[in-house]
């Protein structure tokens, strides 16, 4: 009887026992992939058992154009190294890989399957999902059911990306599957990490530091490549501005709104909570919903505690435009609720440019109070413009998710004004300076 010796590195070791769901997570150079790659070949290996029929494995990304793009061409240097072949069963075609007593690997794209289709994996054991971060909800109610034979796994591996994708929500979330284990695994756990990838590592550190937490740590992508505050966002973190925010009890609390609608397409209502103090922006709070009325805004603001006598509110130009549904508008509103309200005027073409430059010149000001501020800066991090990128030109920031809290983080910026005393302070200074 022939032997198959694979090593494992150590982080690995508790996805070698059997578990419904297996998930592997974390930054470049893990090895990650080709853990489970092996564990595949091992698992087809030892498969023939009491019944006699091979493992019948399904290889799954969210899109798969073509097989350049799946885990084929890793399971098969995986069999090289094994030294594995027709005489031990198996064989390597176009699209499938066949394993001992008539088992196989096939490839797929879980776009390409729909409720009817995805049955066709149903005496599957092993559904091994790569690059699992771009895993949809739809997708994973799709598969999860699906693969039900009796000692059948469900395997994932990705780099994280939002701690919101489903992937994540499955592993780490507060409701996880029966039966599962999970390890985070980086580059400091392989054993094996190549010369070549201990130099890609070091280089990101020197060319791309805003990244390099994400793409070698296993981080949250809190700064997207390209993002108009990549730069801000990484230096309030070395200097230490990102943290644990007091407010003061005797200062104004100060609203900024980027407002939404109640349609089932609406944009987001978002609202950062800021107060001035001397010179320094402290960002206390803030809040995001979609498709929700006025009435679930106002709610939060009480429930926060940013009541009439406490807080002050600002809108964009839109905010005195009535909503389409209710025909009221944010600004008569929320003055009817006590509210005083400040509607900045349309500042007309180039106004989202005007923010962008607002926000670099007073990113420096502001402290973040971390924990309720995190999905804000999620957005601020992941806010970037748009390129045409056959004309290699920018078309202005990119309207998506991102761009609710930007614009409502850009509000702040344009309509803040240094304390009189500053301003008076430089006057002052400049007066002598001249009569000198």
């Amino acid at each position: 009887m022939s032997v198959l010796s694979i090593e494992t590195a150590a982080v690995f070791e508790p996805l070698l026992a059997p578990a419904r769901y297996k998930g592997a997570d974390g930054g470049r150079g893990s090895g990650k992939s080709h853990f489970f790659g092996g564990l595949l070949i091992e698992d087809a290996a030892a498969e023939p058992g009491e019944s006699g029929e091979g493992l019948r494995a399904v290889c799954i990304r969210e899109v798969q154009k073509d097989l350049a793009q799946s885990s084929k061409a890793l399971i098969e240097s995986k069999l090289r190294d094994f030294r594995l072949g027709e005489a031990q069963g198996f064989k390597v075609y176009r699209e499938v890989i066949s394993t001992p007593k008539d088992g196989v690997i096939i490839f797929k794209g879980m776009q390409d399957y729909t409720a009817d289709s995805i049955k066709s994996l149903e005496n599957f054991k092993r559904a091994w999902w790569e690059e699992a971060q771009s895993a949809t909800a739809h997708s994973l109610n799709l598969l999860r059911p699906t693969i039900r034979a009796k000692g059948s796994q469900l395997w994932f591996s990705w780099n994280a990306r939002r701690k919101t994708d489903p992937v994540d929500v499955m592993f780490k979330g507060r409701e996880k599957p029966t039966d599962y284990v999970h390890v985070t695994a980086n580059w400091r756990d392989n054993p094996w990490l190549s010369d070549e990838l201990k130099q890609e590592r070091l280089d990101c550190i020197r060319q791309q530091p805003d990244q390099y937490d994400h793409i070698w740590e296993g981080g949250y992508m809190t700064i997207a490549s390209g993002a108009y505050y990549a730069g801000e966002i990484v230096k309030a973190k070395q200097e230490g501005r990102i943290g644990r925010v007091a407010a003061d009890p005797l200062m104004t609390i100060r609203l900024y709104l980027d407002i939404g609608g109640t349609g089932a397409k609406a944009d987001a209502c978002a609202i950062w909570a800021c107060q001035f103090i001397g010179r320094e922006i402290r960002v206390l709070n803030y809040y995001e919903a979609v498709g929700q009325p006025l009435a679930t805004h106002l709610n939060w603001l009480r429930e926060s505690g940013y009541t009439p006598d406490r807080a002050q509110i600002w809108l964009p130009h839109d905010g005195a435009s009535n909503d389409k549904v209710y025909n009221v508008s944010y600004q008569s509103a929320l003055q009817a609720a006590g509210y005083n309200v400040t509607v900045v005027p349309n500042q007309g073409a180039g106004a989202a440019k005007a923010r962008i430059e607002a926000v670099r010149r007073r990113f420096g000001m502001c402290w973040f109070n971390a924990e309720p501020t995190e999905p804000g800066l999620e957005a601020l991090g992941f806010y970037h413009e748009k390129r045409d990128d056959k004309r290699d030109i920018g078309l202005g920031p990119d309207h998506d998710w991102s761009s609710h809290a930007a614009d409502a983080f850009g509000l702040m910026a344009i309509t803040y004004e240094e304390p009189i005393v500053r301003r008076e302070e430089r006057r002052a200074h400049r007066q002598v300076h001249w009569l000198g």
